[in-house]
């Protein structure tokens, strides 16, 4: 930002030029709010001028949740040399007159429009050739797969030394001969829809001669296997490879890594890759980065991996080695920072006083053997800043070492799925994500970092109310505390927590009323099976990003305010970025855990003392996959409009007051699976239809006057006046008789305005009809002529 913008003021053109830009921005969290004419532009967020001619040469708005129009009207700046506005929820990108606003020689060398959410369109790249001057490009995850000639517009950048396009939906490879990129160092394309051989992929670095970085990871490439006498093949100036997720079925070839000897980053994640390692890996001895993670690998680790002294990050998890892992596998690895053996069948051997040569930053042992007692070298790792032994079968640990190791670590920390038993709530734990769930923890819960976006505290002991101290915790996005023992109402400043998306409070003892003011943000809240009482607040009815909610098994009473619902996601369908946790869903009558599935919409208010009838707009939420309203003392009928909930998979109404007949259209629901419509008044006949009938007479018991299949069968009183009262026998009949009129329109026209247009046909037409009048005419004369 201009430090002496009181002294040399922003100039006005470019002023304008960036309010143009935010006119179309949707700014929800109010991050580009100081964008006003009363501010001198060079304060701006994210806006840096020149301190001599307060021109803006930087602009830096990424990780703003910026949603609305992309306008790269903002190139206009006659001398913006770095624009990033990427990892935004930009929808839409305005690109139709760039090139004609764009009179001036371009000094842009830094551009990046990646990661926006929903994915954004591009049509064409032609207006990359007015940046003459670019030197780094990232267009990831932008749908490119129209503009079929991206290679020849990239290929204009004659300056470009990055190139990233990275999961843009192309499908179309270029030849060789036009990948003239002379100054390229780095290339990536992965994740793209290609499919081709491999040798020719390597083909491209015989043409860029200054390329060190190539990715083509996630590119449907096949014939993996790689003659190493194949000539054309030069990789010798080749420093960093990425062939993940490319699905390879082969094995690794002995002399592969012979054509890359000066290679010191080697990524083969997210394949097929079987068999053992080749002794060919060993003379990489340059090599600092390797990640054969997620293959089919067997066999034991070459003992000779130990001698890789500069290899830093080393990720060989996820497959099918075994063998013995001790202190010889590490002896010379005095510069490993990044260690990443997880899911993987080693014996760990390791000496309890075996202090390692590195210091890792990064260690993942989730699902191994480890336990019970804690890696006792681990202590030792002072610089650790994420790590993950979850499902490692730890019980024992030596409390402070323990209780020291878990507080310093900053990033990630996941303990889950063990058997740890220790009170940690006097710790402050600093870590952004935390995960500490199936555990045996007790006491009260921890203070948590003020950076934390996401904590999992669920299935545990912990007791006592939130502490007073989470209050501060505006980052945070997922808090999950299901299944402990705390008790307490939930505090006001649950309102400043803007960032938060979802809240499991469930299988608690959490008392008072539900906060009225929450997170605009929120897409799953649980409050299962506490003591709430009170009723539900209507604000829960506004949160538009809302995709499940669970209030049942507590005390809540009255009925259900009437009010504007504006539960979009439960209408329409978006796509709905979760951070992934783990959460109970009630469906089915059943239970069961699951990862939360972006897809979902559930609504469950069961036991519970809610009273009134149930708001119209409930029936109209028409991508809610779950209802369930059951024991409570709801009352009316179920509305017509439930036909158009056509992604219903279970819906439970048993155990109410609810009266009337069950509507025809409900037999219009597909998708539905489970269905408990019993202990009601319902009375009339179940429709007809193989949807409803495919349920057992336990779904409908406990309505007397209720009847047809599976129940008893209606007598023909209870059956006419009711059927002719229906609202899709109704429906029917009008069809009957629109087709009936239909049918009589297109005959008469078919026959009539034929003869109008067939010349023949209407000659014919005119000679039978006086053919026969002259019939009828003599027959008439002999008749009377008979009679006197």
């Amino acid at each position: 930002m201009c430090s002496n913008h009181t002294v040399v003021r922003c100039n006005e053109k470019d002023q304008e030029t960036l309010l143009t830009f935010k006119q179309g921005i949707n700014d929800s969290f109010g991050r580009i709010s100081t964008w006003s004419t009363e501010k001198d532009c060079c304060a701006w967020r994210g806006v840096h001028c020149d301190n001599i001619t307060g021109r803006v040469t930087k602009l830096d708005i990424s990780y703003n949740q910026l949603e609305g129009e992309m306008n790269l009207c903002i190139l206009k700046l006659e001398f913006l040399s770095y624009l990033d506005l990427s990892v935004n929820d930009f929808d839409v990108i305005r690109i139709s007159s760039i090139q004609h606003n764009i009179t001036h020689s371009s000094k842009l060398l830094y551009l990046d429009l990646s990661y926006n959410y929903p994915i954004l369109h591009m049509n064409n790249l032609d207006w990359l050739s007015s940046l003459s001057s670019l030197k780094y490009l990232n267009l990831t995850e932008i749908d490119l797969h129209k503009e079929t000639n991206w290679f020849q517009a990239v290929n204009s950048l004659s300056s470009l030394l990055e190139l990233q396009l990275r999961e843009c939906n192309l499908n179309k490879f270029p030849s060789v001969e036009y990948f003239n990129l002379s100054s390229l160092v780095t290339l990536d394309l992965s994740g793209n829809k290609f499919t081709s051989y491999l040798p020719n992929w390597l083909q491209i670095v015989n043409s860029l001669p200054s390329l060190l970085e190539l990715k083509l990871s996630g590119c449907s490439l096949n014939n993996f296997v790689i003659n190493p006498s194949i000539q054309y093949l030069n990789l010798s100036s080749l420093v960093t490879l990425y062939l993940s997720d490319n699905d390879f079925t082969s094995h690794l070839p002995d002399g592969f890594f012979n054509l890359t000897k000066d290679l010191t980053s080697l990524y083969l994640s997210f394949n097929n890759i079987h068999g053992e390692i080749p002794s060919s890996l060993l003379n990489l001895q340059n090599l600092r980065h390797l990640d054969l993670s997620y293959n089919q690998l067997q066999g034991s680790i070459p003992d000779g991996i130990g001698n890789l002294s500069s290899l830093s990050y080393l990720s060989i998890g996820s497959n099918n080695f075994s063998g013995e892992i001790s202190k010889l596998t590490f002896s010379k690895l005095s510069s490993l920072d990044w260690l990443d053996l997880s899911n993987s069948n080693f014996v760990f051997k390791f000496d309890m006083d075996w202090v390692p040569p590195f210091q890792l930053s990064h260690l993942s042992l989730k699902n191994t053997t480890q336990g019970p007692q804690f890696p006792s070298w681990i202590y030792t790792q002072t610089s650790l800043q994420s790590l993950d032994l979850s499902s490692s079968r730890i019980a024992l640990v030596d409390r402070n070492k323990f209780l020291s190791l878990i507080e310093r670590i900053p990033n990630e920390l996941s303990l889950s799925n063990n058997s740890i038993a220790e009170d940690i709530s006097n710790l402050t734990l600093n870590c952004s994500i935390l995960f500490l769930d199936h555990n045996n923890f007790v006491g009260g819960l921890p203070n948590i970092s003020l950076i934390a976006q996401i904590v999992d505290l669920s299935y545990n002991s912990f007791s006592g109310s939130i502490p007073h101290s989470w209050k501060n915790l505006k980052e945070l996005r997922v808090m999950n505390l299901w299944s402990n023992r705390l008790s307490g109402e939930l505090p006001l400043y649950f309102s400043n927590r803007k960032q938060l998306e979802t809240m499991n409070l469930g299988e608690n003892e959490f008392s008072g009323t539900i906060p009225i003011m929450m997170s605009q943000n929120l897409k799953v809240v649980i409050l299962r099976a506490n003591k709430f009482e009170g009723t539900i607040p209507q604000q829960l009815f506004n949160l538009s990003y809302l995709i499940h909610l669970d209030l049942a098994h507590n005390k809540l009473s009255g009925s259900m305010t009437k009010c504007v619902y504006n539960l979009t996601r439960m209408v329409t369908i978006h796509e709905t970025s979760l951070f992934t946790t783990t959460i109970e869903f009630f469906t089915k009558g059943q239970d069961y855990v699951s990862r939360i599935q972006q897809e979902r919409r559930t609504i469950d208010l069961s036991a519970n003392n809610l009273s009134g009838e149930v708001p119209l707009e409930f029936f109209q939420l028409v991508q809610v996959q779950t209802l369930n309203l059951s024991h409570n003392n709801f009352v009316g009928t179920i509305p017509k409009t439930i036909r158009g909930m056509k992604n219903m998979e279970s819906l439970d109404l048993s155990n109410n007051k609810f009266f009337g007949e069950i509507p025809q259209g409900m037999s219009l629901l597909t998708f539905l699976d489970y269905l408990n419509l019993s202990y009601n008044n319902f009375d009339g006949r179940i429709p007809i239809g193989t949807q409803l009938q495919s349920f057992n007479a336990s779904s409908y018991i406990g309505n007397p006057k209720l009847c047809g299949v599976p129940l008893n069968n209606c007598t023909t009183e209870e059956e006419n006046p009711k059927n002719a009262e229906n609202e899709d026998d109704e429906s029917i009949r009008e069809s009957l008789y629109l087709g009936m009129g239909v049918g009589f329109a297109v005959g008469f026209w078919g026959i009539c305005g034929s003869m109008f247009l067939i010349r023949k046909w209407r000659h014919a037409y005119f000679r039978l009809v006086d053919t026969v009048c002259d019939y009828l005419y003599v027959t008439l004369i002999v008749k009377l002529n008979s009679f006197r």
